[in-house]
């Protein structure tokens, strides 16, 4: 017994999936504050936009609507509402955007110590919370197998913060070199 051929022009339901979520995700991105009032709770895929002065060092995809707008980061959520509230705009133990973005900005003298973890110390969490409402912007999609978009879409459109998923050769050598500055950031105090 064979499977059954997929006629041509035919989409596969998760291709279709990846699709119907990538015209959200590139729809207009909207302010933190405003998304926060409009997320829900439900599973999705999330994407991190800013403008060029942001970390321009760091190619992105284009926003459709916004040109001047790029993608910095892609994420998948069980709960796109209390992974963008309890994660993103909050710890930095639990957010490899976070984190990523503290070692971006090391510069700017952001200060971590050591729990079970490398974390941000508390003033520097507000900090960080107010620099991304200041500098980021939101779109999401909701989906019911947010895992398998969230693949799909990191590997077509290699999201600079993204490391994981992302085609080797599409790796920024400045974004693994910032998550290693803040591990390494707590040793050394």
């Amino acid at each position: 017994m064979t499977a059954p051929e997929t006629r041509t022009g035919e989409v596969s339901p998760a291709l279709a999936r990846a699709e119907a979520a990538l015209r959200l995700l590139t729809g207009v991105p909207v302010a933190v504050d405003v998304a926060v009032a409009r997320l829900g709770r439900g599973s999705g895929v999330y994407a991190w936009w800013a403008g060029p002065s942001v970390f321009p060092e760091l190619p992105g995809p284009p926003n459709e609507h916004v040109p001047s707008l790029r993608m910095l980061y892609l994420g998948r959520a069980t709960t796109l509402r209390g992974r963008i509230l309890r994660n993103h705009l909050r710890r930095s133990g639990s957010s490899t955007l976070r984190r990523t973005l503290a070692g971006l900005l090391v510069s700017e003298g952001y200060r971590t110590t050591w729990t079970d973890r490398v974390v941000l110390v508390p003033e520097d969490e507000a900090r960080l919370t107010a620099w991304m409402r200041a500098n980021l912007l939101l779109t999401w999609a909701q989906d019911a197998e947010p895992g398998s978009v969230e693949a799909t879409l990191v590997l077509r459109l290699h999201p600079p913060l993204n490391v994981s998923g992302v085609d080797p050769s599409h790796v920024q050598p400045a974004v693994v070199a910032a998550k290693r500055r803040y591990d390494e950031s707590a040793s050394r105090r």
